[in-house]
Order: structure tokens, then C-alpha cells, then sequence
């Protein structure tokens, strides 16, 4: 069954959300996951992987936007419309920022979600949060306190 852990911000910036999400997407590809970083629309799908090369001037995150030639090369895929590709390798792990849980969340081992303190984050996730539990899943909270949004 697929565990789903929320991260809760204290941050209220799109920014500061971003950036936690690179930082958790480098620990998430070290761990040897492949990993779906799936945004909200095509802008913050491009947003992400421009950051991602930039978040940390240590960091190294192999990436690649779905639908691109290096998408079935790299261990993680930033998609936006749909299930990543039968033709790409089948990634473990989801890093959801959309707003929704994608119908298609239970093919992941693991589901990652961030909330930052926006009111909409918060509304929208705290929907995705009891649904997860509606439906029996595994859900477990993590608080990150003292975040600076960068890495």
C-alpha cells in the first residue's frame, strides 16, 4: 500500500514551497528512488526544472521535463497532464504538487506532499490529507520548523 508523508512548511511563499521541493527531491533521487515531481501546470513543471538546476550550487538532481528525449534516462521526471510514460522506467515515488491527488497516485510506493501555511495550499491539501485517510492509506506528517526556503 502506498505511504504518503506530508511536509508542512512554515513558509506561506510559492517560493519557499519550490525550494523545499528540490531540497526533497535530491534526498528522494540519493535514497536510489525514481521519482515523479508532478506540478500543477506545464509553468510550473518548466519553474521547477529551471530550479532545479540552480537550488543549490553543490547540487546535482538528474531531471528531465516528461515527454522530453532524456525522460527514460534520468531518475527523475517533472510531469504535469498525466501518469508518467509506459515508456519511461517506472519511477517509485511521487512528489505531488498539484493542488489534487492524481487519480493514478496508488502506482507509487511512496506519495510526498508539501503544505506551506497559504490559504490555499492549505485548504487544498488538508482535502488531499482526508482523503488519503478516507481511503485507508498510510499518511504520516512532518513538521519542518525554522525552514529558510533555501538549501
Amino acid at each position: 500500500m502506498t505511504q504518503v508523508d506530508f511536509y508542512v512548511l512554515p513558509d506561506t511563499t510559492l517560493e519557499a514551497r519550490l525550494t523545499f521541493a528540490c531540497r526533497l527531491t535530491e534526498t528522494i533521487q540519493r535514497k536510489g528512488y525514481r521519482l515523479h515531481l508532478h506540478a500543477e501546470d506545464e509553468a510550473m513543471a518548466h519553474q521547477l526544472d529551471e530550479l532545479l538546476w540552480t537550488f543549490r550550487a553543490d547540487a546535482y538532481v538528474p531531471h528531465a521535463l516528461a515527454g522530453s528525449e532524456m525522460a527514460s534516462q534520468v531518475p527523475v521526471v517533472i510531469g504535469w497532464q498525466g501518469p508518467p510514460d509506459p515508456a519511461e522506467e517506472h519511477p517509485q515515488a511521487m512528489l505531488n504538487l498539484h493542488p489534487e491527488i492524481p487519480e493514478w497516485f496508488s502506482r507509487f510506493e511512496r506519495v510526498a506532499e508539501i503544505i506551506n501555511q497559504h490559504q490555499e495550499v492549505l485548504r487544498a491539501k488538508r482535502a488531499c490529507w482526508k482523503t488519503y485517510k478516507d481511503r485507508g492509506y498510510p499518511v504520516k506528517a512532518h513538521q519542518l520548523a525554522g525552514q529558510e526556503g533555501r538549501g
